[in-house]
């Protein structure tokens, strides 16, 4: 009897879901975890929980109770399985995901006629610019007017799609006005005009769009690379201001010092003037006491004297007293107080000399330092040396060997002056190379145009293209119009050449003593600089050497 309740209260509860759409999550949720129930079961007062939410409940209360009307009981309960609410929960969840796997996707096209949940279109009409699911689609197959509608695959945006003018969909396209059109546009406004069907020209322009994507994505490469650019750019520019703060730093820091051993010799040297007229003060006030002691004992003898009536004695001691004891003239001894005004004079003009020296040392060594950060490796080009030339298998060497060699002909070879340039050449920003001139009586070395005369005589000037240093015993010459020559503190031993090309600048440093030497300003580059090196013939055979930058010098 109990079986038969059950089955025909199960047959009544399944008909009223299936009857009662409009059930919701709530009806089947269990009123603590808020979700559908999950293996549910029921209190002695008759309410629904998940198996594991009124354990769970129960396991942190004192007193047993019911979480919906708070019925307490005795004993913690041992809920049981409601089976017929377990049943309803599982048809329900099945339900729900039944409803929410038909329901359209976000990028699919959804069924204009349903209400509440849309779902997915299966056909559209091109008469009724209407999208139907299914179920809805199912007069356009059963009604014969309906019949004669033109159904397509399922569209969006249908509206947009038709013809404004014609009332008719758009299925071609213009070539000459690159615009889509319908079959009537083709028989009015664009009858002499060339037309496709749409997918003819999507494939035409899909084709093209490859192109325009590698385009972008060049261009997009591009401007990463720029950014790379910049970015590096912004770092170097932080690693220069901070080697800027360092150098200057350095050299503050050095003129600082300069600065307090000229006030502590001025210092000590003042001292020294006021102490030697402290000792020559307290020296006479010495000799002043000491005749004013010998003076005041003669005083009292002569009053002792004048008292007494011996005459014999008076006679005789008066003879030791008329003269008075030896003294100094005082009348010209005076101290006078040494003049400062000369001293600090001479300290301020040894502190211009002294720091003057300094800075050019310091801004020189710092300068040097800065410029052979733009080290290049250049080697030399046999192609243009001179046939008494002799490079090394490097590159790095060469010397002149006094006999000419036979040589192919080449445009780019010097046959008039001993000279060779780099394979490298530079037509933009900054580069530093070094020479070792150490051993030669006489040489050539600086940079030069691409252009320049090889065949013949013509003058070493930055008019014909030459930014050349010369050096022999004598000293040093800068190549200019006029000659510019430059001291020589001794032997010089290498020589860097740096060049900025944007600025117009070709300097030149004594790298052993890390002095500046000379530097040409506001120069005029229109074309590739080479470095260029003539090491003099004759007895002059050391070689020159290009050699690597050495940053401890």
């Amino acid at each position: 009897m109990e079986l038969f309740q059950y089955i025909n209260l199960r047959r009544l509860c399944l008909g009223m879901a299936s009857a009662n759409a409009s059930w919701s999550e709530e009806n089947f949720s269990c009123s603590i975890c808020l979700d559908v129930f999950s293996s549910p079961v029921s209190t002695p007062c008759g309410h629904n929980f998940c198996r594991t939410c009124i354990n769970k409940f129960w396991d942190g209360q004192v007193q047993y109770k019911c979480p919906v009307c708070s019925k307490v009981f005795d004993t913690r309960p041992d809920p049981q399985v409601n089976i017929l609410v377990s049943e309803l929960a599982a048809q329900f969840r099945t339900t729900v995901q039944v409803k929410e796997q038909s329901c359209v996707e976000s990028s699919e096209v959804h069924c204009d006629v349903c209400t509440g949940t849309q779902l997915k279109a299966v056909k559209s009409c091109l008469v009724c610019l209407v999208s139907y699911c299914q179920t809805h689609l199912e007069p356009h197959q059963r009604v014969t007017g309906l019949k004669k509608h033109r159904l397509v695959e399922p569209m969006d945006r249908l509206e947009d799609r038709m013809c404004k003018k014609h009332d008719r969909l758009l299925e071609l396209f213009c070539k000459t006005e690159e615009v889509c059109v319908c079959q009537s546009c083709t028989e009015g406004d664009h009858r002499s005009h060339p037309v496709v069907p749409l997918k003819e020209e999507y494939e035409v322009k899909m084709a093209q769009l490859g192109n325009i994507e590698a385009e972008v994505s060049q261009m997009i490469q591009e401007r990463k690379v720029k950014i790379k650019e910049i970015r590096d750019t912004v770092e170097r520019s932080k690693a220069d201001a901070d080697r800027e703060i360092a150098d200057g730093v350095q050299v503050l820091t050095a003129l600082v010092r300069c600065i307090e051993k000229c006030q502590d010799d001025l210092n000590q040297m003042v001292k020294e003037r006021l102490k030697s007229t402290e000792k020559q003060a307290e020296d006479l006030i010495k000799e002043l006491e000491q005749e004013i002691e010998d003076l005041t004992n003669r005083s009292s003898e002569v009053k002792q004297l004048s008292h007494t009536k011996d005459l014999l004695h008076f006679l005789q001691a008066f003879r030791s007293l008329k003269d008075p004891p030896p003294t100094r003239d005082w009348t010209t001894v005076e101290v006078r107080p040494p003049s400062y005004v000369a001293t600090l004079r001479r300290s301020l003009d040894e502190l211009e000399e002294t720091l003057n020296m300094e800075m050019k040392k310091l801004r020189d060594d710092v300068e040097l330092k800065r410029v052979q950060q733009y080290e290049v490796d250049v080697t030399l080009d046999p192609d243009t040396a001179h046939p008494t030339l002799i490079l090394s298998g490097d590159g790095k060497q060469v010397h002149d060997g006094g006999v000419a060699k036979k040589l192919p002909d080449n445009p780019k070879r010097f046959t008039y002056y001993a000279c060779v340039l780099t394979r490298q050449s530079f037509s933009s920003g900054r580069f530093y190379f070094e020479v070792q001139v150490k051993d030669k009586t006489a040489c050539y070395l600086g940079v030069v145009r691409e252009s320049i005369y090889r065949k013949g005589a013509t003058g070493w000037t930055p008019k014909t293209g030459y930014w050349t240093l010369y050096y022999d015993k004598y000293g040093l010459v800068f190549n200019g119009n006029p000659a510019v020559s430059l001291p020589l503190r001794a032997e010089l031993q290498k020589v860097g050449v740096f060049v900025d090309y944007d600025e117009g600048l070709v300097s030149f440093y004594d790298v052993e003593a890390r002095v500046h030497l000379y530097s040409a300003t506001s120069c005029t580059f229109r074309e590739p600089l080479y470095p260029f090196l003539c090491p003099y013939g004759g007895k002059n055979s050391a070689p020159l050497i290009i050699s690597a930058v050495n940053q401890t010098d």
